[in-house]
Protein backbone atom coordinates (compact mmCIF):
# COMPACT_ATOMS: atom_id res chain seq x y z
CA UNK A 1 0.00 0.00 0.00
CA UNK A 2 1.08 3.19 -0.98
CA UNK A 3 1.73 6.16 2.22
CA UNK A 4 -0.63 8.00 0.11
CA UNK A 5 -3.49 5.25 0.06
CA UNK A 6 -2.35 4.39 4.07
CA UNK A 7 -2.72 8.42 4.88
CA UNK A 8 -6.34 7.94 2.60
CA UNK A 9 -7.52 5.15 4.93
CA UNK A 10 -6.53 6.67 7.68
CA UNK A 11 -8.45 10.13 7.14
CA UNK A 12 -11.57 8.25 6.46
CA UNK A 13 -10.89 5.75 9.18
CA UNK A 14 -10.65 9.19 11.14
CA UNK A 15 -14.05 10.82 9.89
CA UNK A 16 -15.91 7.43 10.60
CA UNK A 17 -15.07 7.43 13.77
CA UNK A 18 -16.16 11.22 14.60
CA UNK A 19 -19.71 10.57 13.08
CA UNK A 20 -20.16 7.77 15.02
CA UNK A 21 -18.93 9.37 17.83
CA UNK A 22 -21.53 12.44 16.90
CA UNK A 23 -24.59 9.92 16.34
CA UNK A 24 -23.91 7.71 19.69
CA UNK A 25 -23.76 10.88 22.13
CA UNK A 26 -26.58 11.81 20.57
CA UNK A 27 -28.50 8.48 21.24
CA UNK A 28 -27.41 8.47 24.79
CA UNK A 29 -28.71 11.75 25.71
CA UNK A 30 -25.10 12.36 27.43
CA UNK A 31 -23.28 15.39 27.26
CA UNK A 32 -20.07 16.88 28.71
CA UNK A 33 -21.84 19.99 29.25
CA UNK A 34 -23.75 20.80 32.49
CA UNK A 35 -27.68 21.04 32.58
CA UNK A 36 -28.29 25.37 32.52
CA UNK A 37 -30.35 25.94 35.30
CA UNK A 38 -34.15 26.56 34.53
CA UNK A 39 -34.04 30.29 34.87
CA UNK A 40 -31.90 32.59 33.62
CA UNK A 41 -30.81 35.76 35.11
CA UNK A 42 -34.09 37.84 33.87
CA UNK A 43 -35.85 35.56 36.25
CA UNK A 44 -37.64 33.23 33.22
CA UNK A 45 -38.11 29.83 33.80
CA UNK A 46 -36.45 28.60 30.58
CA UNK A 47 -34.51 31.40 29.10
CA UNK A 48 -31.51 30.01 29.57
CA UNK A 49 -32.47 27.42 26.86
CA UNK A 50 -31.15 30.14 24.05
CA UNK A 51 -34.44 30.23 22.71
CA UNK A 52 -36.19 33.59 21.99
CA UNK A 53 -38.42 34.77 25.06
CA UNK A 54 -41.71 36.32 24.18
CA UNK A 55 -44.18 37.77 26.65
CA UNK A 56 -47.87 36.05 27.27
CA UNK A 57 -49.52 39.02 26.14
CA UNK A 58 -47.97 39.16 22.71
CA UNK A 59 -49.08 35.65 21.64
CA UNK A 60 -52.18 35.00 20.68
CA UNK A 61 -55.72 35.55 22.94
CA UNK A 62 -55.98 31.69 22.81
CA UNK A 63 -52.53 30.83 24.35
CA UNK A 64 -53.27 33.53 27.32
CA UNK A 65 -57.15 31.55 27.57
CA UNK A 66 -54.98 28.39 27.47
CA UNK A 67 -51.85 29.33 30.33
CA UNK A 68 -55.20 30.11 32.62
CA UNK A 69 -56.47 26.57 31.94
CA UNK A 70 -53.45 24.94 32.78
CA UNK A 71 -53.19 27.60 36.50
CA UNK A 72 -56.71 26.20 37.26
CA UNK A 73 -55.77 22.60 36.34
CA UNK A 74 -58.67 22.50 33.34
CA UNK A 75 -61.29 22.15 32.07
CA UNK A 76 -59.09 21.54 28.54
CA UNK A 77 -61.13 21.06 25.27
CA UNK A 78 -59.16 18.17 24.52
CA UNK A 79 -58.89 15.92 27.75
CA UNK A 80 -57.59 13.02 26.03
CA UNK A 81 -54.50 15.18 24.47
CA UNK A 82 -54.43 17.82 26.99
CA UNK A 83 -52.02 17.31 29.73
CA UNK A 84 -50.09 14.43 28.50
CA UNK A 85 -46.14 13.58 28.15
CA UNK A 86 -44.72 15.93 25.36
CA UNK A 87 -41.94 13.33 24.40
CA UNK A 88 -39.82 16.64 22.21
CA UNK A 89 -39.15 14.05 19.55
CA UNK A 90 -37.96 17.12 17.69
CA UNK A 91 -34.92 17.91 20.25
CA UNK A 92 -35.64 21.50 20.04
CA UNK A 93 -36.15 21.65 23.90
CA UNK A 94 -33.50 21.18 26.34
CA UNK A 95 -32.90 17.49 26.99
CA UNK A 96 -34.82 16.45 30.22
CA UNK A 97 -36.33 13.12 31.74
CA UNK A 98 -39.43 11.89 29.80
CA UNK A 99 -41.60 12.57 31.89
CA UNK A 100 -40.73 16.08 32.17
CA UNK A 101 -42.91 17.94 29.95
CA UNK A 102 -46.49 18.24 29.64
CA UNK A 103 -48.57 19.83 26.43
CA UNK A 104 -51.43 21.41 25.78
CA UNK A 105 -54.07 22.80 22.79
CA UNK A 106 -54.15 26.29 21.85
CA UNK A 107 -57.14 26.39 20.10
CA UNK A 108 -57.09 28.19 16.98
CA UNK A 109 -59.82 29.76 15.37
CA UNK A 110 -61.18 27.91 12.26
CA UNK A 111 -59.72 24.99 12.58
CA UNK A 112 -61.77 22.09 12.46
CA UNK A 113 -59.28 20.05 14.49
CA UNK A 114 -56.38 20.60 17.07
CA UNK A 115 -54.44 22.69 14.97
CA UNK A 116 -51.09 23.39 15.22
CA UNK A 117 -50.90 25.66 18.44
CA UNK A 118 -49.23 24.15 21.62
CA UNK A 119 -48.09 25.14 25.09
CA UNK A 120 -45.61 22.89 26.75
CA UNK A 121 -44.82 22.81 30.54
CA UNK A 122 -41.73 21.89 32.15
CA UNK A 123 -41.67 20.49 35.53
CA UNK A 124 -39.38 23.15 36.81
CA UNK A 125 -42.29 25.94 35.45
CA UNK A 126 -40.98 26.91 32.13
CA UNK A 127 -43.53 27.40 29.64
CA UNK A 128 -42.86 26.87 25.86
CA UNK A 129 -45.27 28.10 22.61
CA UNK A 130 -45.28 26.48 19.42
CA UNK A 131 -47.32 27.95 16.50
CA UNK A 132 -46.42 25.60 13.98
CA UNK A 133 -46.64 22.04 15.92
CA UNK A 134 -43.12 21.88 17.01
CA UNK A 135 -41.01 23.34 14.25
CA UNK A 136 -39.60 25.89 16.30
CA UNK A 137 -40.65 27.17 20.48
CA UNK A 138 -40.69 30.67 21.92
CA UNK A 139 -40.06 30.56 25.49
CA UNK A 140 -43.19 32.43 27.24
CA UNK A 141 -43.12 34.61 30.05
CA UNK A 142 -45.98 34.40 31.69
CA UNK A 143 -45.07 37.53 33.96
CA UNK A 144 -46.01 39.96 31.62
Amino acid sequence: MTPARRLSVALLGLIALVVVGYFAKDLTGTSSDPAPPAASASGVPGADSGLPVKSLSSLPEQVKETWELIERDGPFPYPRNDGVTFQNRERLLPAKPSDYYREYTVPTPGSDDRGARRLVTGSSDEVYYTADHYESFVVVDVSK
